[in-house]
């Protein structure tokens, strides 16, 4: 095993993506669609071949392990091997381009969701192979923000950090940069796999046992432990788990707020306990307060139609905010079915703009969730309040320890920085929407969703369901630049244009 990661890691991901199709060719073979199970099949075993000989010609020479050729593998990845996913389902959709399902493809790998059929027009393997390439996007998210990115303080790690977002410095009592980036990787790998693993097969069973079909159960497991938000019935409100099924996704969001809740050897452990865990703490706040005010606002609507006294149809509104807010704060994009149960309560409509603020927000670091990150918004509301403070007190000095005045300090910085360059971002992606003729509303939606990678967010924040479908060649393909964008992070970017990657 140790051998098998040394090789070039962009090799070891085409590997696996081709082991993967034969999961779908499988299944339609046991479906007896045999045109769809030949397909994923013979593009399995080419691909496996040309990765076989790939790694044979290059076992002999060490590839270079340079924090370069990581970031530019991260970015090769998200947009070389969608064309490898596309093959297959282009030639199981018979009546589509081959744009079409590159395209489709990066919305799944990036975990956005965002799709452009209809549930109906895509045979159940090809949904099967969609969710399946969206949770082997949500663990290489977990694998590489461990195993890549926390070692030169990005994706989040930057807040918690003394070392500039970009370079080496000590993880886990250890120089990173000292150990192999192959052996990290496997490190990591035979640490978070079984967990991931474990995790999906434990939702699927329990959303079979709800009343899920096992396909259902399946994208569904697949998609909250990836926060992909795909299905194969156009969510979980169509699904016959009903809120059996909506109460047990709710409990596996939450390995989407923080990283503590994945086992993750030195990186992940802190001295913090998950009580003290801040991203924890912010978003109990938020899956609290939020539908709160949203429950208080449909309570007054419904007061004024007198509908006050209809305690199910009330506690139906409550969970449906409270499933919901938590699904968008993890960048899922799951609606819960009593979602609309509020609306019919009250007659008011729910604001989109706050399941998209909501989105923008994101989950935790080093977890599959997309957005700025709890932690960098735990940072500027801590900073602000030890701004306050000093306004109230100007000579006081602020304690909690180091590590909380560093968060304060440099950390509110740091994410005061990327926050602006995520809402510059949108603005740059709206621009760009907006020349392909779209109005401010979509263009606005269509942003967000794409670089918080929340792709049902589209359906949902507008006053009219907005479709990806609609979008032409030129949009579609500044939102598939913003979702890889979103899900690698600017920082990221800027910190493969610094110039001492480039030395040597």
């Amino acid at each position: 095993m140790r051998w098998l990661f040394q090789l070039p890691f962009f090799v070891l991901l085409t590997g696996v993506g081709a082991l993967s199709m034969y999961i779908p060719a499988l299944h339609g073979f046991a479906e007896r669609n045999y045109y769809v199970a030949r397909i994923f099949f013979y593009s399995g075993s080419l691909f496996l071949l040309i990765a076989v000989l790939v790694g044979v010609a290059t076992a002999a020479n060490a590839p270079s392990r340079g924090p370069r050729n990581q970031l530019l593998t991260l970015l090769g990845a998200y947009t070389v091997l969608p064309i490898l996913f596309a093959v297959p389902f282009w030639e199981a959709v018979r009546d589509t381009t081959f744009y079409n399902a590159w395209w489709e493809m990066v919305s799944s790998f990036t975990t956005t969701g965002a799709s452009l059929y209809t549930p109906e027009r895509l045979a159940p393997s090809l949904h099967l192979w969609r969710a399946l390439v969206g949770w082997m996007g949500g663990f290489f998210v977990l694998l590489t923000a461990i195993a890549i990115l926390a070692p030169m303080h990005l994706g989040g790690f930057e807040v918690m950090s003394g070392a500039s977002p970009g370079q080496g410095a000590a993880v886990g009592g250890l120089k990173e940069k000292a150990v192999d980036p192959g052996e990290r990787v496997r490190r990591y790998f035979v640490t978070l796999f079984p967990a991931y693993a474990g995790l999906t097969l434990l939702l699927w069973m329990a959303l079979q046992v709800a009343g899920d079909p096992p396909l259902v159960a399946a994208s569904h497991a697949m998609s909250t432990l990836a926060t992909s938000g795909i299905s194969p019935i156009g969510g979980t409100a169509a699904a016959k788990s009903a809120g059996a099924g909506e109460f047990v996704i709710f409990f596996f969001l939450i390995f989407a707020l923080s990283r503590q809740l994945y086992p993750s050897g030195r990186t992940l452990r802190t001295k913090r306990s998950l009580v003290d865990d801040p991203e924890l703490k912010m978003a109990l706040l938020l899956v609290t307060v939020v539908p709160a005010l949203l429950f208080l606002r449909h309570w007054v609507g419904a007061l004024e139609i007198d509908e006050v006294k209809d305690t199910l149809a009330a506690s139906r509104a409550l969970w449906g905010t409270v499933f919901t807010v938590l699904s968008f704060l993890t960048t899922t994009g799951f609606e819960s079915a009593d979602w609309a149960e509020a609306q019919a309560w009250s007659g008011l409509a729910t604001p989109g703009l706050i399941l998209a603020g909501l989105a923008v927000i994101g989950g935790g670091v080093a977890t599959t969730a997309g957005g700025v990150k709890l932690l960098r918004v735990y940072a500027l509301y801590r900073h602000g309040e030890r701004e306050i403070e000093r306004l109230v007190h100007p000579n006081s000095i602020g304690g909690s320890g180091t590590q909380a005045r560093h968060i304060r300090r440099q950390g509110a910085q740091i994410s005061w920085i990327f926050f602006m360059l995520f809402a510059l971002s949108i603005a740059v992606t709206m621009l760009g929407l907006s020349l392909t003729g779209l109005d401010f509303e979509a263009s606005t939606i269509f942003s967000v969703a794409a670089l918080s990678n929340t792709g049902p967010l589209a359906a949902v924040a507008a006053e009219n369901p907005l479709s990806w479908a609609e979008l032409d060649t030129v949009a579609r393909s500044i939102a598939a630049a913003a979702m890889v964008l979103g899900r690698l992070e600017t920082l990221a970017l800027i910190a493969l244009l610094n110039p001492e990657f480039w030395r040597g």
